[in-house]
């Protein structure tokens, strides 16, 4: 019998473990919860023209030309640059990769409520150290809070429900984590209007409102994340859904393994390293897209976006702004369709086999690539849109169909520490994917070429990545059974895990119980669907101004 001096601390995995008839549909919304907050790590770039001018407030007070990057992270006389700035995005994602690396299997022995916590602590954390670097203007303060810590608070944050959704959801892997990779990429679609309104209430003639913003958006994060990070539940050892049973030995679930691969082997296993190509082929075109999606349609399309017959260099001031309002239309309906591709394609994948639906990311996604210059030489505004919304639908629908996929490979009871370093190839992609791209846009403009047709050739180069990726894919096979754990070494991997059969076994059922109540269901879905609505409302008026 459990005593109150035996009993698990309030973190712990035991405590946790859900009670007999618990409904697993409260799980989704509390990694939603924590995902729609982490997922503003997208939306930062709202704070960079505020930021470039925190000292000027009207106009930057620009640094000379003998200030360095070095120098900038602590002078206080002048503004940083917008570049300068870029630098906690890349620390973002530098750093989301690394520790869901280095601490995945940390996660999976102390469970999602313990990581879930720590990201809140991390990410919010970091915020109101850098609203203190961005109030003594030192720029070394924001890199170490929202770069550096927060980053660590991605990683954690990002990870920290794969492996319990997949162990809830085993009938339907693609869909359970689709559902939440969706508030990742729907974070920065609330908190990219949420900051901009934040920061015009506390603007005024000496300040740009930014360091405040930031206070009242870690605090109102913090709620979220914690509800979220306590919310989480997990089955207790054996469970499955009522009336479901496991495939065995069907052909059409020929990848799906019935074994578990440790956390530490995968890095010598060639599917793992496959699996790792396909995301970041996948991720790496997709990325380039979007970093260039609103100055590509500028100067493809010029003045015909506002009926007017003439070149993007041939615009005056005023109309160069109109069509920069027109592109940042197009850059929200790309985002509703990067947010929508994840749960979609995630949720088809449970159907198609993620194999397929990597297949046809790829075919697909090379035709519409190489269509995208022949559409913008005959001005065809509909293709050329149809055709980027396509590819970011599965540039998402890719992140949220690769834990399934790991899943069905590696089994689960490791699947959230696996997915933490698959993820070190996101990171390689935020820096492959923007390179090549701009890199390949420079050289071109270097040679002359008109600006409407500079992004032909990187057109094909993405199709060329996705070649790539498309026959990593088609390499992958069933893993072999030498790399999954014996039966006691699964038995030892679970006690480390402090796997329970049942919650009576901490004492928890009757404190876990009364919230398997429908009403709670609808509650928690209500709290994280309220944001998201007002977020896709905000970026539907955007979209709207695209379509007029």
């Amino acid at each position: 019998m459990t005593t109150v001096d035996d009993a698990p601390g309030f973190l712990s995995k035991e405590r946790i473990v859900a009670p007999e008839g618990f409904n697993r549909w409260l799980v989704p919304p509390a990694a939603l919860a924590i995902h729609l907050c982490i997922g503003m790590a997208y939306g930062f770039s709202v704070f960079w023209l505020p930021l470039s001018k925190a000292l000027g407030i009207k106009e930057a007070i620009k640094c000379g030309p003998e200030i360095g990057f070095f120098q900038e992270l602590f002078i206080t006389t002048c503004d940083w640059k917008v570049s300068t700035l870029g630098w906690m995005y890349t620390l973002f994602f530098v750093l989301l990769g690394s520790s869901a690396a280095l601490w995945g299997g940390w996660l999976e022995r102390v469970g999602p409520r313990r990581a879930g916590v720590v990201s809140a602590l991390c990410w919010c954390g970091g915020m109101l150290i850098s609203a203190v670097g961005v109030y003594y203007h030192q720029f070394w303060m924001m890199l170490l809070g929202s770069g550096f810590i927060g980053g660590i608070g991605l990683g954690l944050g990002y990870i920290s429900p794969v492996s319990t959704l997949i162990k809830w959801f085993p009938d339907r892997r693609g869909m359970a984590t689709g559902m939440a990779i969706m508030g990742f990429g729907g974070g920065a679609m609330i908190g990219s209007p949420l900051a901009a309104e934040l920061m015009k209430v506390f603007a005024s003639d000496s300040q740009v409102g930014v360091y405040q913003t930031f206070v009242c958006m870690a605090l109102v994060y913090f709620v979220f994340m914690m509800s979220g990070a306590l919310g989480y539940r997990i089955p207790a050892t054996g469970w499955k859904p009522a009336g479901w049973t496991p495939p065995v030995n069907q052909q059409a679930n020929a990848m799906i393994t019935q074994g578990h691969v440790h956390v530490s082997k995968v890095w010598g296993i060639p599917q793992f390293w496959m699996v790792w190509v396909v995301l970041c082929m996948n991720v790496s075109a997709g990325i380039g897209v979007i970093g260039m999606a609103s100055p590509m349609l500028q100067e493809v399309f010029g003045g015909s976006l506002m009926g007017v017959d003439a070149k993007f260099v041939d615009l005056d001031k005023a109309q160069l702004t109109t069509i920069a309002g027109i592109a940042a239309g197009f850059t929200a309906l790309l985002s509703l369709f990067n947010i929508g591709g994840r749960f979609v394609w995630a949720s088809l994948s449970d159907k198609l086999g993620r194999k397929l639906t990597y297949i046809i990311f790829f075919v697909l996604g090379g035709a519409l690539y190489a269509s995208v210059p022949a559409s913008a030489m005959a001005g065809n505004k509909l293709l050329f849109v149809a055709a980027f919304c396509i590819i970011l639908s599965m540039y998402g629908g890719g992140f949220a169909t690769v834990p399934a996929y790991l899943a069905d490979l590696f089994g689960t009871q490791m699947v959230g520490a696996i997915h933490g370093r698959l993820l070190t190839a996101w990171a390689t992609a935020g820096i492959l994917g923007p390179v090549v791209v701009n890199y390949m846009r420079d050289y071109q403009l270097g040679l002359g070429i008109p600006r409407e047709q500079v992004y032909n050739q990187t057109m094909f180069i993405l199709v060329g990545m996705l070649v790539v990726g498309l026959i990593a894919n088609l390499m992958i096979r069933p893993v072999d059974a030498k790399h999954f754990m014996t039966a006691e070494e699964l038995a030892h991997e679970k006690k480390l895990a402090h796997e329970k059969a049942s919650a009576s076994e901490v004492g928890s059922a009757s404190a876990n119980a009364s919230v398997s109540n429908p009403l709670w269901v609808a509650l928690a879905w209500t709290a994280v669907g309220i944001p998201l609505t007002w977020g896709i409302y905000r970026t539907l008026l955007s979209v709207g101004k695209f379509f007029n």
